[in-house]
C-alpha cells in the first residue's frame, strides 16, 4: 500500500495573513500555503499566483479590496502547478501572464497535474466545482517583460 502524502491528510483551516511588506506590496498567505503577492500600482493591481480554486481566490480578492478599490488588471502565474493557477477565473483580470515555458507545461501535463494535485491537496481544492478548466495565459514571454500598471510603471 502506498503511503499517503502528508498534505492529503491536512484538512484544517489555516490562519490567513495579509501584510504590507513594502510600499504598495502585500503578501497573502495561509500559514505558508497558499501564497499570493499583490502589487498596487497608480491605477490598477497585479496579483501574483492565483490560488487553487476561485473560492480560495475570492479570499485574496477580499483582502485586496480591504486596501484598494483599484481594478485587478494583471494576474501573473510564475510556474505551473494546479494549486497555484486554477483559481485564475475569479480575478477577471484582462491580462494573465505566464512564461512560454510554463504555458508549455500546461499543454504537456496540465490535466495530469490537476488530477494529481486534486488528490494530494484536498484542503486547497475545496470549492473545486467552481474551476472552469485549465488556466491559459493571455500573454506570454520568453525571458523577461515589463508591465505598466499606470503611467509611472512597475517592472
Amino acid at each position: 500500500m502506498a503511503k499517503q502524502f502528508a498534505s492529503a491528510g491536512d484538512l484544517t483551516e489555516k490562519k490567513i495573513s495579509f501584510d504590507e511588506i513594502g510600499r504598495d506590496l502585500w503578501a497573502f498567505t495561509a500559514e505558508g500555503d497558499p501564497n499570493s503577492g499583490i502589487i498596487i500600482g497608480d491605477e490598477s493591481v497585479m496579483v501574483i499566483e492565483a490560488q487553487a480554486t476561485p473560492r480560495l481566490a475570492e479570499k485574496v480578492i477580499e483582502k485586496v479590496r480591504s486596501v484598494t478599490d483599484k481594478p485587478i488588471s494583471h494576474l501573473v502565474l510564475t510556474h505551473y502547478h494546479a494549486v497555484r493557477v486554477l483559481g485564475a477565473s475569479a480575478y477577471r483580470a484582462p491580462t494573465v501572464i505566464m512564461s512560454d515555458k510554463a504555458r508549455s507545461m500546461v499543454v504537456e501535463r496540465g490535466q495530469e497535474d490537476w488530477d494529481s494535485e486534486f488528490v494530494r491537496f484536498p484542503r486547497l481544492f475545496q470549492g473545486h466545482e467552481s474551476i472552469p478548466g485549465l488556466t491559459w495565459p493571455t500573454t506570454t514571454f520568453s525571458s523577461s517583460m515589463t508591465v505598466y500598471l499606470a503611467s509611472a510603471g512597475w517592472t
